[in-house]
């Protein structure tokens, strides 16, 4: 007999910020980068017929007592149905026993753990004055994405973008109503890549596009590149102009983004570069092995395609704050 604690999302959102997110991320990525970790390649079901993946990833980060396995699945047709497209759990186990101690949303944990280490990569490398911010994809994770950025970064600008130029206009409304407390804040839907990144500072992809959603050409000088949606081989938010121009290209996992993301696997194949294009880990930033922004006008790029270690990590965090709160369910398993 285990007690174990069921977390739902009302109960992580009452005790658990961004700003306790993004400082998960960056302890999780810095664990990984210095060897501290267990981490496997996901595995990736695709399940035929149905317009679905499952995907399992399990994790082991010592220093932070954090074991446990996320189990995601990725429907978009789900959306039709008035479901969400990425349906998650995660399961914490105790790395004493083995234990279960929690289920979680994983949902919502995948939603503020994606936006977090964006969030984090922003705050460690996009210019401290940079003000004007461009998101393109309005879908699941966008809110997160938006949410992180304004935790680092005096955004003074918001301009979002998305092929359906309804759900842009949706989201934007949305947002406005969310941070009417923050009467400063220009949000804008707009309809076109081009528009939303002319001039921007801050640059966030989040797409299951298999095509790239901007132009590279048209960054400007100085600007930060968040690249989080392709995770898969065959998806390509990023063109190829990006990459090879970017200043520095950091990714949250070397195993991870080279192995499954598109935006690099793609050109690899093609012989347009080699890995040695990636200037480091995010993780290996904070430790101080890679540079960080040396010049106000470089471009910085950064690739995430997740990885376990930021689930395990972030969700040992919630679980220690929900027992020290005594939020969520306890039932006898």
């Amino acid at each position: 007999m285990m007690n174990v604690i069921i977390l739902k999302k009302d109960d992580i959102c009452k005790i658990f910020s961004m700003k306790e997110a993004i400082k998960a991320c960056k302890d999780a990525l810095r664990i990984y980068s210095e060897g501290g970790s267990s981490i496997p390649l996901r595995t990736n079901l695709d399940i035929a017929g149905k317009g679905g993946q499952s995907l399992y990833m399990p994790g082991y980060a010592q220093e932070a007592n954090a074991l446990g396995i996320k189990i995601v699945s990725v429907y978009p047709n789900n959306v039709k149905r008035g479901l969400t497209a990425v349906p998650s759990t995660m399961v914490l186990l105790d790395e004493e026993t083995g234990m279960m101690n929690s289920i979680m949303d994983g949902t919502y944990l995948t939603q503020i753990r994606t936006g977090a280490v964006s969030g984090a990569a922003t705050d460690i490398l996009a210019r401290k004055d940079s003000s004007v911010f461009a998101l393109i994809g309005t879908g699941g994770q966008a809110e997160s994405q938006l949410d992180a950025v304004l935790s680092v970064r005096d955004i003074q600008e918001v301009r979002i973008h998305s092929k359906n130029v309804e759900h842009a206009k949706k989201f934007a409304d949305r947002m406005k109503e969310k941070l009417k407390f923050k009467p400063s804040i220009k949000i804008a839907a707009v309809l076109s890549s081009k528009e939303a990144i002319d001039g921007a500072d801050i640059i966030t992809t989040v797409t299951t596009s298999m095509q790239p959603t901007f132009d590279g050409k048209l960054v400007k000088k100085g600007a930060h590149i968040n690249g989080v949606g392709s995770y898969t081989p065959v998806m390509q938010e990023l063109d190829e102009w990006t990459l090879f121009n970017a200043d520095k290209v950091y990714v949250d996992t070397r195993d991870g983004v080279l192995n499954e993301s598109g935006d690099f696997i793609i050109p690899m194949k093609e012989g347009k570069f080699t890995r040695d294009i990636v200037t480091g880990e995010l993780g290996e930033v904070i430790l101080g092995k890679v540079p960080s922004r040396e010049k106000y006008d470089e471009v910085t790029l950064f690739k995430t395609v997740g990885s376990s270690v930021l689930d395990i990590v972030t969700s040992r965090r919630i679980y220690e704050k929900a027992m020290a709160c005594g939020i969520g369910q306890v039932i006898e398993f």
